[in-house]
């Protein structure tokens, strides 16, 4: 399946293949309720002998059972295309949305080879100007993100054909094999064996694991949840699905002028800056610099829970985000709850990105300003007075891209340093900007009441990425 095969497909046949099942279903109900209650319980009850009675009853028996057995087999293909309706259905509008949006922004969307989603300007640039960071850093989640739903419904396709043939089991004249009352069945198996890599989970398994979890039913979210809630974790469940795109265009292309005299001099004054805000405390200020000034433009992991416990903006920002959602977070798996009849539910939660600016010192330095939300998992259980207990398993993550724009300056010590000076340290090739990303520690909040309260303080972070963690220049990947 690739890209277009997915806004193309008219979904209307598999609609009416489902309505179509499901009145089979239901008279096939009806048959096997005859057979059983009609057929087989008078041969049962009739008073006759000899062989031809043996050999009656033995009939009536195998075609009462085969009357119950097509029931089930009819169930169990209506209940996998139903599923596999509704999952398509839904990636189908997901990605016309995300086709319409990226157009709106001005991208073309055309397929890539073996499934993959190439995004490129609709217009091309006067001159054949390169595209800023902003845009690049768009079309690229545009394309990873529409070639992840494409993914996704070939994955739905593959489950669902291997749920049909186990459910019809390749014998047309033997009905009642494999039953599936949803895609659960064949998907937990999976999605258990996928959680149980942990963190050696691939890229690619990975992205199979998150999108196996947002297919599954509440109640097998909550069952997985419980049994492999670490793994889920530390395999990335909880990764940032909202995009993450540089909020401008920063210093501009990388590497196309020539250094001057100036430059070299500006580089070494960063270089001592950097050096000397480590000594003076400054430590994620001066890591970031020199990450800068190495020009391997690589990610640079961030140390969230300590950027939590230093900055109150942070907190401030992510008690926020919570409380923004908790109510609608807390209606949906309450409801999720009351149609599963009371057992226990997962539902996968993401708030929207906020931007906010550091107050901390250190990581003003180290950042300025940045993008945070919260990703989590809210699960209620039954409780033992009767009612649902509602917690909310969550992250915080940031991200923000390391870059200068020119009309800025910063004291640094007894030194000022333009914006446009470190500007042009990218542009002539002696440094080069990078992107920072990271997550803090997963935390329990208690979203059971009215009025929650406060979140949990942040989680201890150590000395990871202190100057007393001799490892710290290393983080970057």
């Amino acid at each position: 399946m690739n890209y277009r095969d997915l806004l193309e497909v008219d979904l209307g046949k598999l609609g009416s293949a489902v309505a179509t099942w499901e009145q089979a279903v239901k008279h096939l109900d009806a048959l096997a309720k005859d057979a059983q209650d009609g057929l087989k319980a008078k041969a049962d009850s009739a008073r006759w002998a000899g062989l031809n009675a043996s050999v009656s009853r033995e009939f009536v028996d195998k075609t009462a059972n085969e009357c119950i057995d097509l029931h089930s087999e009819a169930k169990s293909i209506w209940s996998v295309l139903a599923d596999a309706h509704t999952e398509l259905a839904g990636l189908q509008r997901n990605a016309k949305d995300l086709d319409a949006e990226a157009q709106k922004a001005g991208f073309l969307v055309v397929d890539g080879d073996h499934g993959s989603v190439k995004v490129m300007p609709a217009m091309c640039t006067v001159g054949g100007k390169e595209e800023g960071q902003k845009a690049k850093d768009l079309m690229q989640w545009y394309a990873d993100t529409l070639a992840d739903v494409v993914r996704h419904a070939s994955e739905i396709d593959a489950a669902v054909v291997r749920a049909l043939q186990k459910s019809h089991g390749d014998d047309p004249f033997n009905a009642g094999h494999a039953t599936y009352t949803s895609l659960d069945e064949d998907m937990v198996p999976r999605a258990s064996k996928l959680a149980e890599l942990g963190d050696e989970a691939n890229a690619e398994q990975r992205g199979e694991l998150r999108r196996l979890w947002q297919s599954l039913s509440p109640e097998a979210r909550a069952e997985l949840w419980s049994q492999h809630k670490d793994d889920l974790i530390s395999a990335g469940i909880l990764g940032v699905q909202v995009k993450q795109v540089a909020p401008d265009d920063g210093s501009g292309p990388y590497d196309v002028e020539d250094p001057s005299a100036h430059d070299y001099w500006v580089l070494a004054e960063a270089k001592a800056m950097a050096a000397g805000g480590d000594v003076i405390g400054n430590t994620d200020a001066a890591r970031n610099m020199d990450h800068y000034l190495r020009g391997m433009g690589t990610t640079l992991d961030l140390d969230v829970d300590r950027m939590l416990q230093d900055d109150a903006q942070l907190r401030l920002v992510t008690e926020q985000g919570v409380q923004d959602n908790q109510e609608e977070w807390r209606k949906e798996a309450l409801e999720a709850f009351r149609k599963s009849g009371g057992k226990p539910v997962s539902i996968p939660v993401e708030s929207n990105g906020i931007g906010y600016t550091h107050s901390d010192r250190n990581w003003f330095l180290a950042v300025g300003s940045a993008n945070t939300n919260t990703t989590g998992v809210v699960t209620v259980v039954p409780g033992g007075d009767g009612k649902p207990k509602i917690g909310l398993d969550y992250r915080v993550n940031v991200w923000d891209r390391y870059n200068w724009d020119p009309g800025k300056s910063t004291q640094i010590g007894p030194t000022t340093m333009t914006d446009a000076d470190m500007a042009r340290l990218h542009r002539t090739g002696l440094a080069k900007e990078f992107d920072m990303r990271g997550s803090g520690t997963v935390q329990h909040y208690d979203l059971g009441n009215d009025d929650p309260g406060p979140l949990p303080a942040p989680a201890d972070p150590g000395r990871d990425g202190t100057r007393t963690d001799l490892g710290r220049d290393g983080d970057a990947r």
